[in-house]
């Protein structure tokens, strides 16, 4: 997390990363956590409802990239050539919105 921490704003997750360990973490790198709190925490922490939203969308991305039966699967052996052909599925799923006009 070291290496792209500057990039990072935010981290959207579901209740299931809800942990003061996690949320600790993120406030040290200065990355705002949108992670709604469980329904049996005692002090439900506050969370952006308006950018929890957007995880839709991301968790939409997932569900097309693992459409794509060698990104599901994981059939490559090393990281290198899964993070390439998982850029590559990326890639030719934002073609199409990039060339509507």
């Amino acid at each position: 997390m070291r290496m792209i921490v500057d990039k990072i704003e935010a981290m959207l997750a579901d209740k299931g990363y809800d942990a003061d360990a996690i949320r600790e973490q993120l406030s040290d790198a200065g990355i705002e956590a949108v992670i709604p709190a469980k329904c049996n925490r005692k002090n439900p922490a506050p969370h952006n409802a308006e950018k929890y939203k957007w995880r839709n969308l991301i968790e939409r991305l997932f569900n097309k990239l693992k459409n794509w039966r060698r990104v599901a699967t994981r059939y490559d052996k090393s990281k290198e050539s899964y993070l390439g052909f998982v850029a590559i599925a990326a890639v030719k799923l934002w073609l199409p919105f990039v060339h509507e006009a």
